[in-house]
């Protein structure tokens, strides 16, 4: 059978089925960071590790479109049009519907109830939870206020906002907080955080239950998978990696 794709499609195909030139284009579109205005053509062809030439094709054919913008002084910077694509994806968002679906993942992989905690202030909120298929499990309501410097979950918050001294160190180090009795007793869990665009904090994911199921062994082996659905949800959030990503983040994520 003879291919009918034309030179060009061939050239733009990629195995996965998608079009090289859109990857690209998104890619220059992504090099800006968050509070940069413009970027030079060949800072630009640097970030992306395209030649100047293809760099200033995609950017003058984006900006047929508004999506780029050239300066007075021959800059190059994001235009009106991609303002109002963010806009429009801020305006149907609902955090949920990220949140649900990885608790949901994490409760496929443990066996354990998953929670979602943002901070309050002084407290920390549970705002999504997924219950584990065991009988025998930790209970929490969605909207239950709770300490923050009690538990993995609040002490993950505190953490990575900054808190100083042991055990916020380990976990800034680490990527993610074990708890064993310390809230309730009888309780364990483990944490680890999960950040929103531009790469600040927005709250902690979590299992838990008894303690007599989650042992100390269970718990480690628990908390890489913890902490990649964590990461997955961030990424998910925040988009790709930036120079504002979270050292710990990065070390974790494949």
């Amino acid at each position: 059978m003879r291919n009918e794709s034309t030179p060009t499609e061939a050239t733009e195909a990629r195995g996965d089925g998608g079009v090289i030139a859109v990857t690209r284009a998104l890619s220059l579109m992504e090099a800006f960071e968050v509070g940069e205005s413009a970027l030079t053509l060949a800072e630009l062809s640097r970030r992306s590790g395209m030649h100047k030439t293809t760099v200033l094709r995609l950017a003058r054919t984006l900006a047929q479109s508004h999506y780029m913008v050239q300066t007075d002084a021959g800059q190059w910077r994001l235009g009106p049009a991609a303002g109002w694509l963010g806009a429009r994806y801020q305006a149907g968002f609902d955090v949920n519907n990220v949140v649900e679906p990885a608790l949901h993942e994490l409760v496929k992989l443990t066996g354990e109830s998953a929670s979602f905690y943002v901070r309050e202030g002084d407290i920390r909120a549970c705002v999504a939870r997924v219950e584990g298929p065991q009988s025998v499990r930790h209970h929490v309501r969605i909207g239950a206020r709770l300490p923050l410097d009690l538990g993995a979950p609040g002490r993950v918050i505190l953490a990575f906002s900054g808190a100083q001294g042991e055990p916020y160190e380990t976990i800034r180090t680490c990527g993610f907080h074990m708890s064993l009795g310390e809230r309730e007793a009888d309780v364990s869990s483990v944490a680890a955080p999960v950040f929103r665009t531009g790469w600040h904090l927005l709250g902690s994911m979590c299992i838990s239950g008894p303690s007599s199921r989650l042992t100390k062994e269970r718990l480690e082996k628990y908390a890489l998978s913890v902490v990649a659905a964590a990461n997955q949800l961030s990424y998910a959030l925040a988009g790709g990696r930036s120079p504002a990503t979270p050292p710990v983040v990065s070390r974790w994520h494949p």
